[in-house]
Order: structure tokens, then sequence, then C-alpha cells
């Protein structure tokens, strides 16, 4: 699985992480997905989806 939002493609971005004495390591920083039914194209599937996509409603629930 790529590490990635269905919905709105957000994927991993790299930066640094900082140490108290302010020494840079690389890390990523990724997007909280969760595996959710949603309806994508017309059709109901499981896809992993970004919790932003999901609070702002760009994550369409299928309709019972």
């Amino acid at each position: 699985m790529a590490f990635k939002c269905s919905v709105c493609a957000k994927g991993p971005v790299s930066g640094f992480s900082y140490s108290h004495s302010n020494r840079a390591t690389k890390r990523l920083f990724r997007p909280n997905l969760q595996r959710q039914k949603v309806v994508l194209k017309g059709r109901t599937k499981t896809a992993y989806v970004c919790t932003s996509c999901i609070r702002s409603g760009k994550a369409v629930r299928p309709s019972c």
C-alpha cells in the first residue's frame, strides 16, 4: 500500500527532527490514514483516507 490518501492524495513529507541540542536528523511526517468505506468514482470501496478529508466531508460515506 502506498501511504497516500485516496481522496486528496496527501502523502508523506520529509523533514528534520530536532533534538534538545538542536541536532537535525531526517524523518518522515506521515498523514493520519484510516481505513474506511468511501464512494469513489460512483463505487463503494474500502480505501485509506486521511482524517482531514473525513472531518471536512470530502470522503463521502455510502448511504445504506
